[in-house]
């Protein structure tokens, strides 16, 4: 389980980032974070994986402190992160990667069955470099399936829709489908895309660095819209002089 407790980011200009964030993350549960541009859920997330630090606040998981741990010593403790804008590994193969985060070899069936989940053709990537050869997409895809290989405890993937093409983001909401049926673990989506949020156990809505809402789908869902493409929680602009 993933305890966030009066988790706040400062930055040195004193703008507020995040303010006092309380969040709790059951274990085998399918959440997704959303809400306005510049919420503060990218950096939520990232605070949650360790690649930020927050001014303020405890994490903890399955009851242990981990606010101070790296990014290594979380991933260790069973925290994968997908990010919004994938790295490239020049001299790294698909294979490579894959039996890397999968932490053993791999049959070709295995490795197939990974990319064929993202919608890539285990034939036409598994022995390619991972560098400026493949486009965004393609790498985007990637990690994903790296992320599905590591099967960790906690799972955050950043706006995993970003760069994929809509034959791809189907197959990928099969995906998380399956991961919320068969996880041990949590699985936490940043995402504005309603198929995603139409498969979650739980959303969390992020607006001006604060919990605006909280529960289950069926609960917070129907509140999300409010007119035509009006988020219901983002701040409403006052009267113009």
């Amino acid at each position: 389980m993933l305890e966030l407790k009066n988790i706040s980011l400062e930055l040195p200009d004193e703008k507020e980032i995040l303010k006092n964030v309380d969040l709790t993350v059951p274990d085998g549960k399918f959440v997704v974070i959303t809400g306005p541009n510049g919420g503060g859920k990218t950096t939520l997330a990232k605070i949650i994986a360790g690649i930020a630090a927050p001014t303020a606040g405890t994490i903890l998981l399955d009851g242990e402190d981990i606010t101070e741990l790296s990014i290594t010593e979380r991933a260790r403790r069973g925290i994968s992160y997908a990010f919004q804008q994938p790295v490239r590994f020049k001299g790294l193969t698909v294979r490579d990667l894959i039996e890397l985060a999968a932490d053993r070899k791999l049959s070709y069936t295995e490795l197939c069955g990974y990319l064929r989940d993202v919608g890539l053709c285990a034939r036409d990537y598994v022995d390619r470099e991972v560098n400026g050869s493949l486009s965004g997409g393609e790498i985007k895809r990637i990690e994903i399936a790296m992320v599905l290989a590591r099967k960790t405890q906690l799972t955050i993937f950043d706006e995993p829709e970003a760069g994929i093409d809509l034959w791809s983001f189907n197959s990928l909401i099969d995906v998380f489908r399956s991961l919320r049926r068969e996880i041990n673990g949590s699985v936490l989506i940043i995402s504005h895309q309603e198929r995603i949020l139409d498969i979650a156990d739980e959303i969390v809505v992020i607006s001006g660095g604060s919990i605006a809402a909280h529960g289950p789908r069926d609960e917070i869902y129907p509140t999300l819209l409010s007119g035509e493409n009006s988020c219901s929680f983002c701040p409403k602009e006052g009267p113009k002089a």
